[in-house]
Formats: C-alpha cells, structure tokens, sequence
C-alpha cells in the first residue's frame, strides 16, 4: 500500500471509534497518574501481592525505581496522546 493511499484512507475516515477513544481518554487518566503520583498505583497493585508475597510492604520501589517509572509514563502519555490525535 503506498504512501498516498494510507494518507486517502486516513482522510476518509470519519473518526474513530467512541469505544476506543474512551479507552484511551482512560489510558491517558493513568498515565498522569503514573508521572505525577506512581506511589498511588503502587498502593494500589500492593493489595494484589498478597498472598502472593510474604511482605508486600517490603516490595515498594526505590526513588530510582518511582523515577524510571515516571520516564516510561511519560513515554506512555506520548504514545496515548499521539494515538488520541490520530483518531479525532
């Protein structure tokens, strides 16, 4: 398929999906969530651990690790946000 033809269908198009961008407007939620609060979703996914890990408490991350997690949510909100203008 070339070039042009993508950038036609593209054009043709009449949006996206509402289902869709409800998804993403909600990927875009954790997003912000996992740069401006990761401590928040590690609270969170805490209460998963147990039963599966003798002291969940002992599992939270290092500020290296809360700091890597905020760089791939800033990929991710990238990534979201790009995918979200694609569709409108």
């Amino acid at each position: 398929m070339s070039h042009d033809a993508v950038v036609q269908a593209a054009k043709d198009s009449d949006g996206g999906s509402p289902i869709f961008i409800l998804v993403l407007c909600f990927f875009l939620v954790l997003g912000v969530i996992q740069v401006a609060r990761p401590q928040s979703l590690w609270k969170a996914n805490a209460r998963l651990q147990r039963g599966w890990v003798k002291n969940p408490d002992a599992t939270e991350p290092t500020s290296k690790g809360y700091a890597m997690s905020r760089t791939v949510g800033v990929i991710f909100l990238g990534l979201v946000i790009w995918m979200l203008v694609q569709q409108l």
